[in-house]
């Protein structure tokens, strides 16, 4: 098991990221929370298996299709033993 705390940039808010996040969580068994920021990005909190969170991580990197992702920033951090992936 591994976390990882992701910050997405670029035109990510109102376009169905935190959504469609959710669905790619599910799909890669992986919890955790999705969160929009004041600022204007998406933060991600996930933990899961390390295969599973590559997968998802990479797919951040493009996240839906109505999104435009700038960029995204990566770090490994404590696990917290999510029990699900939600949404806030």
């Amino acid at each position: 098991m591994k976390h990882v705390n992701i910050k997405i940039f670029g035109d990510v808010q109102g376009v169905f990221f935190r959504y469609s996040s959710l669905l790619k969580a599910k799909e890669f068994n992986i919890k955790g929370f999705v969160r929009n920021e004041p600022d204007g990005t998406v933060y991600i909190e996930v933990e899961g298996e390390e295969e599973n969170l590559d997968k998802f991580t990479q797919w951040c990197r493009s996240g839906p299709q109505s999104a435009t992702v700038k960029k995204v920033e990566e770090a490994e951090g404590e696990l917290k033993n999510f029990e699900s992936f939600i949404t806030l």
